[in-house]
């Protein structure tokens, strides 16, 4: 707490000091008019004359010891970091306590109410927000984001992972590096692996996203839904132009644009022929080198 600046000791003797917190039955603050009176120097209401009165009708006072950490206080921006230091050290104890690997335990960030079961490992740099429950034997891999999102058992995340409020992951499933997940469910086994948007959408076991695949939710003014059915295989570049549902076990080619449903176990593509020019690029160097 550093220097005690307070003019209440608890003794002469007392090496404590008052952490100018108290706890009083509310009649006697009702009836403690000399509290409401600011007529000192620093024209401060002086809470310090509760307990001369306190003991003056009776009441009986008693003084309760603390570690520092747990009354300090907190009256400009450093040393609300430093509260919060003290209270992440905490949290991180806790978590080690129960059975969580934190691999770089100072690195990681939690949130009041970040619930980790057992077995859960945490990579360095992660940050919980508020609103996150992770699931036993779940893996929450480096510099990975997650805000209020529920991880099921076994479920890996990350690295460089983004899952933002509605995010509902379950058991086995695979978020994958630069992925986003918002306000989407993600069935058991399924997996987003690598440089992807899922927003407002259900996803059913066992599908598979392709790379750089993003569902198109908002059109400006609303946002819609996407349906990814069960066992169903998205190519990687595509982009699902919501609202739209891919049925179960359907695949969807490389580089389309799916802006109608896909029925299921179809195929649907966008069939754009590629052309070839010979000797295009040689021609084009040699322009340029002139």
């Amino acid at each position: 707490m550093g220097p005690c600046r307070s003019k209440l000791f608890l003794g002469s003797n007392s090496k404590h000091c008052s952490s100018n917190r108290y706890a009083s039955p509310l009649r006697l603050l009702q009836q403690s008019e000399r509290i409401s009176i600011n007529n000192n120097a620093s024209q401060h209401y002086s809470l310090t004359d509760i307990i001369a009165i306190a003991r003056e009708r009776g009441f009986s006072c008693a003084a309760v010891k603390a570690d520092e950490s747990e009354v300090l206080g907190v009256n400009s921006r450093a040393e609300l970091a430093q509260a919060e230091t003290i209270y992440q050290d905490r949290m991180r104890r806790a978590a080690l306590d129960r059975g969580v690997s934190l691999k770089d335990p100072t690195t990681v960030y939690f949130s009041y109410d970040t619930e980790l079961a057992s077995d859960v490992t945490v990579g360095p740099h992660v940050v919980f927000g508020p609103g996150v429950r992770v699931g036993t034997g779940a893996a929450i891999n480096a510099f990975s984001h997650i805000e209020g999102a529920t991880i099921a058992a076994h479920a890996r995340i990350g690295p460089f992972a983004r899952l933002r409020p509605g995010a509902e992951i379950g058991e086995e499933v695979h978020i994958g590096n630069f992925v986003e997940v918002k306000k989407s469910v993600i069935e058991e086994g399924a997996k987003v692996n690598h440089l992807t948007y899922i927003g407002d959408a259900f996803i059913g076991a066992k599908a598979n996203i392709g790379a750089g695949t993003i569902t198109c939710n908002y059109d400006g003014f609303d946002k819609h839904r996407t349906h990814i059915g069960k066992g169903a295989s998205i190519g990687s570049n595509n982009s699902l132009v919501a609202p739209v549902t891919i049925g179960d076990g359907a695949y969807t080619g490389s580089g389309s644009v799916i802006r109608k449903d896909v029925e299921r176990d179809a195929l649907a593509l966008n069939d754009a022929k590629q052309k070839s020019f010979p000797q295009w690029a040689a021609k084009f160097r040699t322009r340029k080198a002139k």
